[in-house]
């Protein structure tokens, strides 16, 4: 891993403008994406991943969905203000993105070759027959069996774990220096999700290119990741290394998350998990807002909103609990 930062967001903030009012989706977060780095982003859903995701390719939908605050630095050119023309040349070449569902994502319209070789003659001056030959030799290197014939097949023809392959194909087929990967292994049994996570990990070392994980999978996360941002209600929560918020979490959200995995080598009769709901989006007005589930909540933490706290170098975490023990403000 490097330590260049391709991707950085600083103090984002992505509101939804509806008839209830004004909703802080992405509210105030910061990370940074180091070349070459896979970084977890972790929480329930409704907790702001796929909105800090789909912020940074700028594909929030205008209305309702609005960058109100904040800034996405990529390698220093700030993609909040780029143009949609600047957005366009970016999209799939620099920063490319492989969404949750691919039966979806793919054109039911169209073959699986026509869609690849769009991605590639969008940003590469190639031939038809060029482009063709790049679209097999992609399949064949997500590891699609038949390439030269599955080129010319529909998506639905494919398996869901196949269609996973085509996304990760054609994320990957200009070369990008950031993957944005949104839950890709959700739908997806775990014999195939383990085949999928191996192939992002090859791509990642191969081709050196950042990845950030979407994924509310801490078993995913252990697996693939270097580093984890762990978000809650649209804040960032504890941040730190793999191996540092497995073992040693500190905010008790990330321990209610561990603490809810079942454990192999132990026999529970029932397995825990953390009390309530996430919040809605801007329903907690004043104070944490995990504090009502928190089982180590007092006053404060309903009367102000704690700031993010440095631990350690490299761990931070958002909590009341760590002032005294020597945290420093990063806000």
């Amino acid at each position: 891993m490097s330590s260049e930062v391709v991707l950085e967001l600083d103090r984002l903030r992505t509101h939804f403008f509806t008839d209830a009012g004004e909703i802080p989706a992405v509210d105030d977060v910061s990370i940074k994406v180091h070349k070459g780095e896979v970084v977890g982003i972790v929480g329930e859903s409704g907790c702001g991943k796929s909105v800090t995701s789909l912020s940074v390719m700028k594909l929030v939908p205008n209305p309702p969905g609005k960058i109100v605050g904040g800034r996405i630095l990529f390698k220093d050119e700030d993609l909040v203000k780029a143009t949609h023309r600047r957005m366009r040349k970016i999209r799939g070449n620099e920063i490319a993105m492989i969404f949750q569902e691919p039966m979806t994502s793919l054109n039911p319209l169209f073959s699986i070759g026509d869609q690849l070789m769009e991605a590639i003659r969008n940003h590469n001056k190639l031939s038809k027959k060029k482009a063709r030959e790049k679209a097999i030799d992609m399949l064949k290197v997500v590891g699609i069996p038949r390439a030269d014939e599955i080129v010319d097949e529909y998506p639905h023809q494919l398996s869901g774990g196949m269609r996973q392959r085509v996304m990760i194909a054609m994320a990957m087929s200009c070369d990008p220096e950031v993957l944005i990967a949104d839950e890709p292994t959700t739908a997806l049994d775990v014999t195939i999700q383990a085949q999928i996570l191996d192939l992002m990990r090859k791509l990642n070392k191969e081709h050196g290119t950042a990845i950030m994980m979407i994924t509310h999978d801490l078993g995913v996360v252990a697996e693939i990741c270097d580093r984890v941002v762990v978000m809650y209600s649209g804040k960032v929560v504890e941040e730190g290394d793999v191996r540092t918020i497995l073992k040693q979490p500190q905010h008790p959200y990330t321990k209610g998350l561990i603490r809810s995995l079942p454990k192999i080598h132990q026999k529970e009769e029932r397995l825990y998990s953390i009390p309530g709901t996430v919040p809605k989006p801007g329903s907690v007005k004043l104070g944490c807002r995990f504090a009502p589930r928190c089982d180590s909540s007092f006053s404060r933490c309903y009367e102000e909103d704690p700031e993010l706290l440095s631990l350690r170098e490299g761990h931070q975490c958002r909590c009341f609990l760590y002032e005294e023990e020597g945290g420093e403000n990063v806000g």
